[in-house]
């Protein structure tokens, strides 16, 4: 299990062939998207200049996916992603989508825990996994806080009386128009 917490680095050769620094054996795009999706931190760096590359491998399995008719993000959510690259809104973005990945993971272990006493519905940690990427892959590698909470955090969250769906519906409101008076 503590192998699992360290980062694998993936070196890219000059052939553009990606090598796993761990197992001595070059890997494909589908099997850094495994490692991911098994809760693997990955950094890919090019082997020649040392520059990190690892942001644009992610968003290159993200556009794999989406292009094989595994949509995750609607047309609409892409179309505001590419106009806030060019719009004054670019500071707010991650911070909004950080946000809005944080609540839907609380809402999601929240709903779980109610369902079955923290029973784990299938497929989830494999979303969770993609989710972490996809904000990654935005936030150019930051990744999210508390992304992989601890059975401990998990417990003492648990115990609290934290915020309810009401509160984080205001809260997605206020991030909501935020971002839309920057439009």
């Amino acid at each position: 299990m503590a192998d699992n917490k360290k980062t694998l680095l993936i070196k890219r050769y000059a052939s553009r062939r990606l090598y796993n620094t761990e197992t001595s054996d070059y890997v494909t795009l589908e099997n850094i998207a495994g490692f991911i999706r098994d809760g693997r931190e990955v950094q890919i760096v090019d082997l020649k200049t040392g520059d990190d590359l690892t942001r644009q491998y992610l968003l290159q399995i993200i556009a794999e996916h989406e292009s094989r008719g595994e949509s995750v993000l609607p047309i609409d959510v892409l179309n505001d992603l590419v106009r806030s690259y060019t719009t004054q809104a670019t500071s707010v973005v991650p911070q909004f989508l950080q946000a809005s990945f944080d609540m839907l993971r609380d809402g999601q272990e929240k709903m779980m825990e109610s369902m079955g006493g923290g029973m784990k519905m299938p497929g989830l940690d494999a979303m969770q996994a993609q989710q972490e990427a996809f904000m990654k892959a935005l936030t150019g590698g930051i990744g999210w806080p508390g992304s992989t909470p601890t059975p401990e955090a998990s417990e003492s969250a648990d115990g609290e009386e934290g915020e309810d769906l009401d509160a984080i519906k205001k809260q997605l409101a206020e991030l909501q128009e935020k971002l839309s008076k920057l439009k």
